[in-house]
């Protein structure tokens, strides 16, 4: 522990090489410290542990079904009314055109989250789902958020669990980790009044780990939410993942931090704010997470948010998972993320070995599909 500059950290620095869990209490000094140098190292350490120098990522596409909306988030620079000009809808039909337009050999993940549509009925989801694994059997679709699933079983007049269980039937192979936002009521209230409430959510995921399903988690931070928000969010996951694993073998895959976008929304606009996260805060709230979140296999570096030159930097804060190629994504550009649209694959490969670790291509179950070792001609800077 010599590169310790904060002794403060000391205990924690001693169960985290044990491999033990921290408190609440614990979650909140590595959130206060001034010591990012020992946190990285916390982070990295229990990285380490779980994946040594792997580093996973997924060939996918993100489709967004349809734009229009009526919950009114006010983080949310995506959704439409129906009569908007930039308002888009698909058919069940030509959601698999589009998927027909822009597959690629070797995309294995289909990552969809759309708006709560007004008027779609129930029937339109599950053929949506059949039709898509009928044209594409080799994708893996990964679809509709807890907030969807809600929206899902107030439309059909079904519980939740039905909903999941006929949407599986259908071909239903994941459940992305959106519309979790802040659980803490107040500010749910102030940025996500009228979705799904932080009980519900977690309630759903556990029904779809309940059906073997396995799940990400998400959360938007940046916004209006105190530190303690944050690792309030993050331990009720941690209890939620605790109970999943107990009783069905598993749940979620990945933890996934959302820097808030500060353009084009209600909420930024009134709260005057123009400036993103910053990098720091980014890479504290990630090596957090890791160090915090001892029972979740990865900590994801979304790359669309925080760009790729600071994913490539979180690898040494823990994370690891940076996504996928994507293709095309619209939700965090709409809201001002100046990210590319998309990655290649060998992009990514190239982020990551240049970053001293080793790519694995995975699935959306998070079956590795190819390892790319490091040669030495990655070992240079270009």
């Amino acid at each position: 522990m010599k590169w310790l500059s904060d002794p403060a950290l000391a205990p924690i620095v001693q169960k985290v090489e044990a491999g033990e869990r921290l408190t609440f209490a614990e979650g909140m000094q590595l959130y206060d410290t001034r010591d990012l140098n020992t946190l990285m190292r916390l982070a990295n350490l229990r990285k380490q542990q779980l994946h040594g120098d792997r580093v996973y990522f997924v060939h996918s596409m993100r489709l967004e079904f349809t734009n229009i909306c009526y919950v009114g988030c006010t983080f949310c620079a995506f959704a439409a009314h129906k009569n908007e000009e930039r308002a888009w809808d698909y058919s069940p039909e030509q959601v698999a055109e589009q998927v027909r337009r822009r597959y690629m050999p070797g995309i294995t993940e289909l990552h969809m989250s759309s708006g709560h549509h007004p008027n779609h009925k129930w029937e339109y989801y599950p053929e949506m789902v059949r039709g898509l694994r009928e044209a594409f059997p080799d994708l893996q679709v990964k679809a509709f958020t807890a907030a969807e699933i809600e929206h899902l079983s107030r439309i059909s007049k079904k519980p939740t669990l039905d909903v999941l269980r006929e949407l599986q039937a259908a071909g239903l192979a994941a459940m992305p980790g959106g519309g979790a936002e802040i659980f803490a009521d107040r500010v749910r209230l102030q940025v996500a009044r009228n979705k799904v409430k932080a009980e519900k959510w977690l309630q759903i995921h556990s029904e779809a780990h309940s059906l073997g399903m396995r799940t990400n988690a998400t959360m938007l931070y940046g916004h209006i939410e105190t530190l303690e928000e944050r690792l309030d969010h993050m331990d009720r996951l941690r209890t939620l993942q605790d109970d999943s694993v107990a009783r069905f073998g598993g749940g979620f895959h990945a933890f996934i931090p959302l820097a808030f976008q500060p353009l084009g929304n209600n909420l930024a606009q009134n709260l005057g704010k123009t400036d993103f996260t910053t990098g720091l805060d980014d890479l504290r709230n990630l090596a957090v997470a890791r160090i915090y979140l001892d029972n979740f296999p990865h900590i994801k570096g979304y790359w669309v948010m925080i760009g790729s030159e600071l994913t490539q930097v979180s690898l040494d804060w823990g994370v690891s998972d940076i996504d996928g190629t994507i293709q095309e994504e619209h939700i965090a550009h709409a809201a001002g993320a100046t990210s590319p649209m998309k990655l290649s694959e060998q992009g990514m490969i190239r982020m990551i070995q240049h970053a001293g670790r080793t790519p694995v291509l995975r699935d959306a179950y998070y079956n590795e599909l190819a390892t790319f070792p490091r040669t030495p001609a990655t070992e240079a800077a270009d």
